[in-house]
C-alpha cells in the first residue's frame, strides 16, 4: 500500500529554496536583472534623453523586488541582492555610485516588507505595495544624494519626483503581475 500511495502522489520540486541565496537564487536574479536592464536601455534611456540626462528611471528595482519576493532572503542577503543590482545599474547610469546606497537600502526594506507581510492576510498585495514602497525609497534616496551633489534642489526635486512616483507605480504593477506566474513556474509555495 505504501508503494502505491507514494507513486500516486505528485512530486513537487522547488526550483528556488526560500531563505537561501544560493546558485538558483542568483540565476533567478541574473535573469530578472537582464530583463530590467533591457527596460532601462529602451524606456529609461528614452526618458533620460528627453531630460538631458537629468532623469533616468530604474526598472532593475523590479528585478530585485521579484527576486526578494520569490527567494525571501534575510536582511544581509537582501543587501547583497541590492548591491549586485546596483553594480548592474552602473552600466547604464548617468550618476555613478549613487545606486549602491539607494538599492542597498531599498532591497533591505523590501526584504523586511516581505518578511512582515507574506504571513498575513495582506500577502496578495505585498508584491504591489512592497515594490511601490521600495521603488519610492530608492528613488528618494537617489534624488536626495543627487541634489546634495549638484545643489539644484528645487528644480531637480520638481523634475525627479514625478518620475520616481511614476516608476514606483510601473514597478509595482509589473511585480504584482509577474509574481504569481514566476512563483508558479518555479514551483514555489507561499
Amino acid at each position: 500500500m505504501s508503494e502505491n500511495t507514494a507513486a500516486a502522489q505528485p512530486r513537487t520540486v522547488a526550483a528556488v529554496d526560500r531563505g537561501k541565496l544560493d546558485i538558483k537564487a542568483l540565476v533567478l536574479l541574473a535573469i530578472l536583472l537582464a530583463a530590467g536592464f533591457i527596460l532601462n536601455m529602451f524606456v529609461g534611456k528614452a526618458i533620460s534623453g528627453a531630460t538631458g540626462g537629468m532623469i533616468s528611471p530604474e526598472f532593475i528595482i523590479s528585478a530585485f523586488c521579484l527576486t526578494i519576493l520569490v527567494v525571501r532572503p534575510n536582511v544581509g542577503q537582501a543587501l547583497v541582492i541590492g548591491l549586485i543590482s546596483a553594480a548592474v545599474i552602473q552600466i547604464t547610469t548617468t550618476s555613478p555610485f549613487i545606486d549602491f546606497a539607494a538599492e542597498g537600502v531599498a532591497a533591505v526594506v523590501m526584504a523586511l516588507i516581505v518578511k512582515a507581510g507574506m504571513n498575513t492576510s495582506a500577502k496578495k498585495v505585498i508584491p504591489l505595495v512592497g515594490t511601490f514602497i521600495t521603488t519610492l525609497i530608492s528613488g528618494v534616496i537617489f534624488m536626495v544624494i543627487k541634489m546634495a551633489l549638484i545643489g539644484v534642489v528645487g528644480e531637480l526635486a520638481a523634475a525627479m519626483l514625478p518620475v520616481v512616483i511614476a516608476t514606483a507605480c510601473f514597478n509595482a504593477i509589473l511585480c504584482q503581475a509577474l509574481y504569481l506566474p514566476i512563483k508558479k513556474a518555479l514551483k514555489v509555495e507561499d
